[in-house]
């Protein structure tokens, strides 16, 4: 099963009061090099949303993958680099569901699926 992960988070003011050169030097040193060990079992795109209101958080991320536990150990890894250690970045609600699930599902439940292999 491909499952599908809304990780939401919020960028601290003291992320905002590093110089843009500090930012990219961090997230290339720190944050870059995990998502790249995991990039065979995840797949990630990154989005904006503070300019768009609420205020709950201020960016999320879309993760993808099979692997469950590929996806602990990102977050994991996350939680040791300094964006998260020194309270730049904060996690907030993840939302985890099932890509196509239903279709599965409903695949177990045709007959075909349930009836015992021909032998060879």
């Amino acid at each position: 099963m491909k499952y599908g992960i809304v990780l939401t988070y919020t960028l601290t003011p003291r992320w905002l009061a590093l110089s843009r050169e500090e930012r990219n030097r961090m997230r290339s040193t720190h944050i870059d090099p995990v998502f790249a060990r995991h990039s065979d079992r995840i797949t990630a795109r990154f989005f904006d949303a503070e300019a768009f209101g609420g205020g709950a958080f201020s960016d999320f991320a879309v993760l993808e993958t099979e692997d469950l536990g590929a996806y602990y150990f990102l977050v994991e890894a996350l939680r040791d680099t300094p964006l998260i250690s020194d309270g730049h970045l904060v996690l907030g609600e993840v939302l985890l569901g099932v890509r196509d699930g239903f279709q599965a599902y409903e695949h177990t439940l045709s007959p075909a699926a349930a009836a015992p292999a021909a032998p060879a």
